[in-house]
């Protein structure tokens, strides 16, 4: 809902990791493969799994080690 209302996630995708423990996942769908933001995240230490449903749709697991 946020890309679709033209704002950008960044920040509330952030503060949604930031809040996570270790174990847990979070999971990012959006129109397109975010691979900045798997490098940012993988950076920090995380591992994801990209799952595309289609060419405009993509699910992104990422998990705290």
């Amino acid at each position: 809902p946020i890309l679709a209302g033209g704002q950008e996630p960044f920040d509330a995708i952030m503060q949604g990791v930031a809040a996570l423990e270790e174990g847990q996942d979070l999971v990012v769908i959006a129109p397109f493969e975010p691979v900045p933001l798997e490098g940012v995240l993988a950076s920090q230490g995380f591992t994801y799994h990209v799952t595309e449903h289609s060419s405009e749709h993509f699910s992104v697991t990422f998990h705290r080690n």
